[in-house]
């Protein structure tokens, strides 16, 4: 006799099967729209940037040409959010001290912190002393080359971030303003002996970044991770470097942070920053000994000692960054708005409060939408990150600026992060080969599989330096052409 199948059971399979292919559409619907959701929101933040400026501009003259510029500035915004914010909590993220959410929100906190509380309130209109103020004589001319090298420097990080590069927003904008400026005026207008400084800091900020990052962890070696009894050097020296830390950025916020609030000079900030040190690394010396009691004697135990002082220090780098890098992104939107407004340019303008919001706000939503690409490369990808040697990433960063400010040197914080996370990990290649004298003889591999064991990925090395190198040039040719496509649409020749 043959058995017929039930037809409510062949109903509930063929439903299965449906469900199983909507269940399958949903997630492609989903993974395919992911990418669209941060653009979104991006455009919908500059279409509110556009009604803002409109709404403070009212119904004055040039009320559409400061509208386009806010639009602008709120892009550069983004992009700087996007790309440089990950120069400071890569690290810590890559060391699994703060999980990538926390630190998106750590840093977007800090970030507009810094930006609002101590954003700086003067900005040199013209690129800082790139181009001579006497040069751009035309008001016109003015607004169009400060629009060009906005967007240039906008679009060039955009490109940057793209290809996984983090490159230095400062000379994105010098370079922009550099291009327009000799578009303008010729080569003549520019100032060739601070394009020299500029380039010289391509090397020294990371060989300082690099050199200090490695030589904190060669201390830490020393003393801590390879003492036989790791947790009683722990209980020793981690409350020191904590101090040290504290020192640091005390006399980092005091000299570069806060300096709209109130402003210290290189001595009172070196005081403060003593001041600071030493009391905080005799209060760290009970939590550090309560902390270190039951842990195992490895360096797996270590890790859990360094962890809250590099959050520490990844959020007081991110409100520093806010503080000093916003005006990379408003500084010439703020000349466009006072050239608008006063028929001409300045040697330097105040920026207004709602300028200073853009570009506040901007940083934060570039970071949350389009951060997590680069704080993974920075944090991950470039060398395997512990939190003993985030923090001395972090510590290195804080120290150079400090030192660089001091003796004048023109260094850039992206390159000196990115120079200290390279710093550790040739270290650590120099160290377990040459101290630790472990055998490493890859020569039978193939070419491949030798690149992928070392400890520093070499292809993110050479994609990062041809984006360092690359940089001025670029975002200048780029600023040039854009400044002489909007010469002609407009007519203003």
């Amino acid at each position: 006799m043959t058995l017929r199948a039930d037809p409510e059971a062949r109903g509930i399979k063929t439903l299965d099967k449906d469900l199983r292919r909507i269940s399958l559409m949903e997630q492609a619907l989903v993974f395919t729209s992911r990418p669209l959701v941060g653009s979104g929101v991006a455009l919908a933040f500059l279409v509110l940037v556009g009604l803002v400026a409109a709404i403070f501009m009212g119904a004055a003259p040039g009320t559409l040409v400061v509208v386009a510029a806010a639009v602008i500035g709120g892009y550069m915004a983004l992009n700087i959010g996007a790309n440089d914010v990950a120069n400071n909590m890569g690290p810590a993220v890559g060391s699994k001290a703060v999980t990538l959410v926390g630190a998106l929100a750590i840093a977007a906190i800090c970030e507009t912190a810094g930006a609002l509380l101590a954003g700086g309130d003067v900005v040199r209109t013209v690129s800082r002393g790139i181009i001579a103020p006497e040069a751009v004589a035309a008001p016109q001319h003015f607004i169009w080359a400060m629009m060009a090298a906005l967007l240039a420097g906008a679009m060039w990080i955009n490109l940057a971030t793209w290809v996984g590069a983090p490159v230095s927003t400062t000379h994105s904008i010098v370079g922009g303003v550099m291009g327009a400026g000799i578009a303008a005026v010729g080569f003549s207008a520019v100032n060739w002996p601070t394009m020299g400084t500029i380039a010289a800091s391509w090397v020294i900020s990371p060989v300082l970044g690099g050199a200090t990052a490695a030589l904190f962890l060669a201390v830490i070696n020393h003393r801590i991770i390879y003492r036989d009894d790791k947790i009683a050097a722990a209980r020793v020296w981690v409350p020191i470097l904590i101090g040290v830390m504290g020192g640091v950025f005390a006399t980092y916020m005091a000299l570069k942070g806060i300096s709209r609030i109130v402003s210290f000079s290189l001595g009172q900030s070196l005081l403060i920053g003593l001041l600071v040190s030493v009391p905080l690394a005799l209060l760290m010396r009970p939590v550090i000994r309560r902390q270190s009691e039951g842990l195992e004697n490895r360096n797996k135990s270590l890790k859990t000692l360094f962890a809250i002082p590099l959050v520490f220090s990844a959020a007081l780098l991110s409100f520093a960054h806010g503080a000093n890098d916003v005006a990379n992104a408003v500084g010439p939107l703020a000349a466009i708005v006072h050239a608008v407004q006063e028929g001409g340019a300045a040697e330097a303008v105040a920026i207004p409060l709602w300028v200073m919001i853009i570009g506040a706000l901007g940083l934060s939503f570039g970071l949350v939408l389009f951060g997590p690409k680069l704080i993974n490369i920075v944090g991950s990808e470039i060398t395997r990150l512990n939190a003993m040697r985030a923090y001395c990433v972090a510590l290195a960063a804080a120290v150079v600026v400090i030192v660089a400010s001091w003796l004048g040197l023109p260094v850039s914080s992206t390159h000196i992060a990115i120079g200290g996370i390279f710093g550790v990990g040739f270290y650590r290649e120099w160290y377990h080969e040459r101290v630790l004298k472990e055998s490493r003889d890859l020569s039978a591999l193939p070419v491949e599989e030798r690149t992928r064991r070392k400890v520093v990925r070499r292809a993110h090395l050479l994609t990062i330096l041809a984006a360092w190198v690359v940089t001025v040039p670029a975002a200048a040719t780029l600023s040039a052409g854009l400044f002489l496509l909007l010469v002609a649409v407009t007519g203003s020749a």
